[in-house]
């Protein structure tokens, strides 16, 4: 197997963001693609946001995104190096601190949330980066050092963006750094379309509907890509894998970093009853009281074993069938045999539409800012080897920094981050680049280097199709977009 991957963070706060502004637009400008996580203070009405109407959800969203704050911004920025083998990508993580200037709702829940996965309200409110919301302002908060100004960098650069159940993530961007949000939702569509002309790609929709993965949520999903990914590299064939490296820091940067490893997916010594809420949405309601296994490696490694031993019987019921017709039985017995002796022929379409089926009534009751993105993991000093980007098997130890090991414990401090979410967003969309090119599917030129089919596709809850993003014929942008995006090219700044 590979080496466990250590994933250097830069926190950016309001002390540091001038000495970092630089080195972060350049990682903007030179990235192949941009991955996005934000930390919110609330979502208001849960139900609201589960609307069986497209419309009613994106009004609920707006009343949310409009009334509440992003408390941080995670940005990891990956660059494909053309020099190196295929698929090797320069990953830069930076994790935003910031503070709005503006009242806004926070909610108790969501403080519990939050605080119950390390996040740091005080430092937050000592050293947040402030901004005030961009849809009242004028060009002031556009230029030099500033939030607005980083975003509309994010903008110029015209790179793919890259959300994990993105649709409440964008429109808290867009509201927070462009303009106001909109009444309706075309209009809202055909804006970002102009906004992100290289194309949004959300890695819940991704994994879902083109990796068809067994659980969606944001962990689940990177340690179960990072597993075929070392399983690739150790196969004999050498197949198509996805290899990460990182900066190296020295200096004054080095005490911004935040170093963590994700080591490989190992099954754990003492075998103990999984969890099922959290293993199907990766949250429950139950937190860190719940005393069954919210272990991340163990759910993984137990659906695989699932999946492999219905292919077993399958694969049994098929050579029933041809036994039977070479000896002149009728085959059908075996399918009028009773319930309890018959083969789980479940095939995976069902299994899915079992598991969409109960996230529309799932999530009803749990939270959307913790639906299928809570993150547990543990704590684990190690350092960094010495080219500062990986741990080689036989040298876990880590040079600088506190490292977190990305296992699957239950709500640990300092774990919920959004600069190592985008990361694991990130991660998901290249290995599934990967995955796509190996299936012979895609496009001819840079598209064939993305996910063709999953553009600008966003994923809807409890939705069987996703929301696409496209330009109406219908629909115009909005004017307070269109002189937004003046300003973005340079026309009224």
């Amino acid at each position: 197997m590979t080496s466990s991957l250590v994933v250097p963070v830069i926190d950016v706060q309001n002390d540091n963001f001038k000495e970092l502004w630089p080195a972060m637009v350049v990682a903007i400008k030179t990235s192949s693609f941009i991955a996005l996580d934000t930390e919110l203070s609330g979502l208001g009405n849960r139900k609201s946001l589960l609307a069986e109407s497209i419309e009613d959800r994106y009004k609920a969203i707006c009343h949310a995104a409009r009334s509440r704050s992003i408390l941080s911004l995670g940005i990891a920025c990956f660059k494909k190096l053309d020099q190196k083998a295929a698929d090797t990508y320069l990953v830069q993580v930076y994790n935003l601190t910031l503070l709005c200037s503006e009242e806004y709702i926070i909610e108790p829940q969501s403080v519990h949330f939050l605080v119950q996965h390390g996040f740091d309200f005080n430092k937050q409110y000592a050293h947040g980066i402030s901004y005030s919301k961009g849809n009242n302002k004028g060009g002031s908060d556009y230029q030099g050092v500033h939030i607005h100004t980083l975003f509309t960098e994010l903008l110029r650069a015209r790179k793919p963006l890259v959300l994990h159940n993105g649709l409440i993530d964008i429109a808290f961007l867009y509201q927070s750094f462009h303009v106001q949000l909109p009444e309706r939702l075309t209009t809202f569509t055909a804006d970002l379309c102009e906004m992100f002309p290289a194309g949004i790609y959300d890695t819940k929709y991704v994994t879902e509907f083109e990796l068809r993965l067994a659980a969606s949520y944001l962990e689940y999903a990177y340690k179960k890509c990072k597993l075929d990914n070392s399983r690739n590299m150790a196969s004999e064939e050498f197949g198509p894998h996805v290899h990460v490296e990182f900066c190296q820091y020295a200096g004054n940067m080095s005490s911004y970093v935040d170093y963590r490893v994700c080591p490989d997916v190992a099954c754990p010594e003492a075998q103990t009853n999984i969890c099922q809420r959290f293993s199907a949405f990766g949250w429950c309601p139950s937190g860190t009281q719940c005393p069954l296994s919210h272990n991340t490696d163990l759910i993984i490694l137990q659906d695989e074993k699932s999946k492999d031993d219905k292919r077993k019987k399958r694969k049994r019921q098929r050579e029933k069938k041809r036994d039977a017709e070479k000896v002149g039985e009728d085959p059908c017995i075996f399918e009028c045999a009773p319930e309890n002796k018959k083969s789980h022929l479940t095939v995976d379409a069902v299994e899915t539409l079992d598991v969409q089926q109960g996230m529309t009534v799932e999530s009803l009751d749990s939270d959307p800012l913790m639906d299928s993105d809570a993150k547990q993991s543990d704590g684990e000093q190690v350092k960094a080897d010495s080219e500062g980007n990986r741990v080689c098997a036989h040298n876990t130890e880590c040079k600088k920094g506190k490292i977190q090991e990305c296992s699957g414990k239950k709500a640990d401090a300092g774990t919920h981050r959004a600069g190592f979410d985008a990361f694991m967003t990130g991660y998901v969309f290249a290995f599934s680049c990967t995955r796509v090119k190996k299936d012979g599917v895609g496009g001819t030129g840079e598209e064939q280097e993305w996910l063709p089919t999953s553009l600008n596709k966003v994923y809807l809850s409890g939705k069987s199709a996703p929301l696409n993003i496209v330009q109406s014929s219908f629909a115009k942008s909005s004017k307070a977009h269109v002189q937004r995006m003046r300003m973005v090219w340079g026309a009224g700044m």
